[in-house]
């Protein structure tokens, strides 16, 4: 993921938790990047859970502030599900096909989550947005993204991913 490399001298990071299931809870592989603005400002972070031995990612989860030009695909196929089919080398064109809102119980609270459906039948995704802005979004490898999920995203805080 070279383009997420920083082009400032400063260091940078998020100005905000990043909402994603803890590294100690993935019992594979997992790695983290930024994408930094012209300015070193953190346009988003992206954490990608790779399964062991290897075999290749099985989850990308995206945090994106309200100005991240991210969020802003032109076509509708979610950034990470592009990063997720750039990262399994699959170079086959994928094309948004439709979206559907879902509401999600967390405890006492109901989260609306949008599920997006791409033509790579092996890619589930589903976004929801956080109160501050931030635009969470999950794409996944072969696997339906359950409820459960939802239950183990948890935020982390914004220093364990700056950059200095």
């Amino acid at each position: 993921m070279s383009f997420l490399r920083r082009r400032s001298g400063q260091p940078a990071g998020p100005d905000f938790d990043v909402l994603a299931m803890d590294p100690g809870d993935w019992p594979g592989d997992f790695g983290a990047a930024m994408m930094a603005g012209p300015d070193g400002s953190c346009q988003g972070i992206f954490l990608r859970y790779d399964l062991f031995g290897g075999r290749g990612p099985a989850m990308f989860i995206g945090n994106l502030p309200e100005n991240s030009p991210a969020r802003d695909t032109g076509d509708a196929v979610p950034f990470e599900v592009r990063q997720l089919l750039a990262a399994l080398e699959n170079n086959e064109p994928v094309d948004f096909v439709s979206a559907e809102d879902f509401p999600v119980l967390l405890g006492d609270d109901l989260l609306i989550v949008k599920k997006v459906k791409v033509s790579e039948e092996r890619v589930f995704c589903s976004q929801f947005g956080r109160s501050d802005g931030v635009q969470v979004t999950i794409a996944s490898w072969d696997r339906p993204i359950s409820d459960d999920l939802y239950q183990l995203l948890k935020p982390l805080p914004a220093d364990m991913f700056q950059q200095g």
